[in-house]
């Protein structure tokens, strides 16, 4: 039986966070859905793509249209066996939608695995599952860490971190890294 995995996504995710997830649990023959507050199946959301060239931070310039499998309304933590939670410029503001915080709560009382990667550790932060757990992040997302009780660890941008149920890392280079680590979790 194929595990089944959800994809939390929004406006302006980072594109290569939702793009190359998606394919990797394909490829392994994992079903995968994508669902975005206030979209229902069949609309998009719109990426970005963030290059790190040398500035103070990174660069932005508009990614893909990207295709929402599920309405988000309809979601139950209980028919996923994991929830992947991309990085972007999304979580700044999925963090504010209660729906969000607690089927991300649902996940972790459920001890299922979740895999965060960059600004998505947002939404671990505010819906309160971090406090104690070994994870990391873009680095400017770091402080929010901190301040929700996790412990952050300072790993290379292609790197990441697991503890217990969670997989995280810093950005995009870290995919493959995350992705390896998310997957021994839910097998």
């Amino acid at each position: 039986m194929a595990k089944k995995v959800l994809l939390l996504v929004g406006d302006y995710a980072e594109d290569y966070e939702v793009m190359v997830p998606l394919q990797i649990l394909k490829f392994i023959s994992f079903e995968a859905d994508s669902a975005s507050p206030g979209k229902k199946a069949g609309d998009t959301i719109r990426t970005a793509v963030h290059d790190f060239l040398g500035d103070a931070t990174y660069r932005e310039t508009e990614g893909h249209r990207f295709l929402i499998d599920r309405d988000f309304q309809n979601i139950n933590a209980k028919e996923y066996d994991g929830l992947y939670i991309t990085g972007g410029r999304a979580p700044e503001y999925l963090r504010l939608n209660e729906k969000v915080l607690d089927l991300t709560r649902q996940f972790f009382l459920l001890n299922k695995p979740v895999a965060a990667i960059c600004h998505g550790i947002q939404i671990l932060t505010a819906a309160g599952v971090v406090k104690g757990r070994k994870l990391t992040c873009y680095p400017a997302v770091a402080p929010e860490v901190s301040m929700a009780g996790g412990i952050y660890v300072e790993v290379p941008s292609d790197g990441a971190v697991t503890d217990g149920n969670l997989a995280t890392s810093p950005a995009w280079p870290g995919i493959w890294a995350l992705m390896q680590q998310f997957v021994v979790l839910l097998r």
